[in-house]
């Protein structure tokens, strides 16, 4: 069987034969709860991109960047251009997606 190893909050060695309580379990998943919900809502409070450049849409289809000229080209992703940047906006992306999504 293998050992089990147990750090306590100040990073301190554990003590041989130290064993893991009920109540440490406890706080552990009181903790580990605390953190899942603190990086969830630092997620949800993240403001949403309305316009993408081509290298993250490239990066979001998986796709290269002739690939996605051609689907430019062929009028199948709608894109402003602004200067010489090409923009595009991330909800119609979205929307080209759910309608080509396939069921497995």
């Amino acid at each position: 069987m293998g050992k089990l190893l147990y750090l306590v909050e100040n990073d301190q060695k554990p003590a041989p034969g130290q064993l893991v309580t009920i109540k440490d379990l406890e706080e552990f998943r009181t903790k580990m709860l605390m953190d899942i919900k603190t990086m969830f809502e630092a997620h949800m409070n993240r403001t949403v991109k309305r316009w993408l450049k081509s290298h993250e849409v490239r990066k979001m289809l998986g796709i290269s960047a002739g690939a996605l000229q051609t689907l430019r080209n062929n009028g199948k992703i709608p894109f402003t251009k602004v200067g010489g940047l090409i923009y595009y906006d991330a909800a119609e992306i979205n929307q080209i997606l759910t309608e080509h999504k396939k069921a497995s």
